[in-house]
């Protein structure tokens, strides 16, 4: 059957409030950047020219607003957007250091995106994508955990590929404990992972990553694993094969959505590729443009707003 989109994706959608400058008091100023992992992956294969959707959820408040005009402007299908009436929109405060490097604070207890129940996965929708993308934010409570196994199966039963991105957030776990066993039903039921660096190896508990993702692959069979080294580039592991490609210099200014970026990059390869029989020049061009992609995204503020065009990233590309 023709699928009506190219990637669904399920989770968070959320407000990151980043640090912008002081005041004239002498205060921190946050901005308001619509945000969330898998609406970040979207907006990219959108600017890329694919279908897509979202199912998550947001409060009745401005925020949930400004969240729903944002995607719709991205060009991400917002039908499967739901309303929470009695919970807030959540939010994330980045904090960002003078090297580059953040630490977040949640306000998320609850918050809207906790609230997606079983009942607001309509698996026929689900089935009208070629690929199911989620991570382990809808995974971090029963109910939303529920949702989630439910598009995933739903997912499986229509033949949709399913790719998985840890997107591992330790404040928002009762538990690391509980985090890796999440972790793990994602390694189970995914066809793509997109792993980073630190996740393989609070995974494996190995240091090195090719022996982490060797652990992975046995115990999984996943087909096809995707490794970001942030500056250092990336691995892809696929049918035997490693394949690694440098990242790119840039001047960066804060790294947030980068991780998304590639993973939307990837998937968006996979979507006018194939999954079958990806040759190790496919792979190596897959990371290269995923690399290069997610270089432009650190030079900018915020995620969903601030996806690279194509033919910026050809320019990175042919420099």
């Amino acid at each position: 059957m023709e699928k009506k989109y190219d990637v669904i994706a399920l989770g968070e959608l959320l407000i990151d409030f980043t640090m912008n400058g002081q005041s004239e008091q002498g205060n921190n100023m946050f901005e308001a950047c619509p945000g969330g992992a898998p609406c970040n992956v979207l907006a990219l294969l959108n600017k890329m020219g694919k279908k897509t959707a979202f199912l998550g959820k947001v409060g009745k408040d401005q925020f949930g607003t400004l969240l729903r005009d944002t995607i719709t402007d991205a060009g991400i299908d917002a039908s499967h957007l739901m309303v929470d009436d009695t919970v807030n929109t959540t939010l994330a405060f980045v904090h960002t250091f003078p090297d580059g490097d953040r630490e977040f604070s949640f306000y998320r207890n609850p918050g809207a995106d906790m609230m997606l129940t079983e009942d607001e996965v309509d698996p026929e929708f689900i089935a009208q994508t070629k690929i199911l993308h989620f991570g382990t934010l809808s995974m971090t409570h029963d109910g939303v955990r529920a949702a989630t196994k439910k598009a995933v199966q739903a997912a499986k039963d229509a033949g949709c590929l399913v790719s998985f991105d840890p997107n591992l957030r330790p404040p928002l776990w009762s538990s690391l404990d509980l985090a890796k066993e999440q972790m793990e039903y994602g390694f189970g039921v995914c066809d793509i992972l997109k792993i980073s660096d630190n996740e393989i190896q609070f995974v494996s508990g190995k240091e090195d990553y090719d022996e982490g993702i060797a652990y992975l692959q046995e115990k999984y069979n996943i087909p096809l694993i995707l490794l970001t080294m942030g500056k250092e580039g990336s691995r892809a592991y696929y049918k035997g094969k490693c394949v690694e490609r440098p990242g790119f210099a840039v001047k960066a200014i804060e790294t947030t959505g980068a991780g998304d970026t590639f993973c939307g990059s990837s998937l968006n390869y996979i979507v006018e590729h194939g999954f079958d029989d990806l040759t190790e020049d496919q792979l190596g061009e897959l990371l290269t443009f995923a690399n290069a992609a997610a270089a432009i995204v650190t030079t900018k503020k915020g995620a969903i707003r601030s996806m690279p065009e194509r033919e910026e990233v050809e320019a990175l590309l042919g420099k």
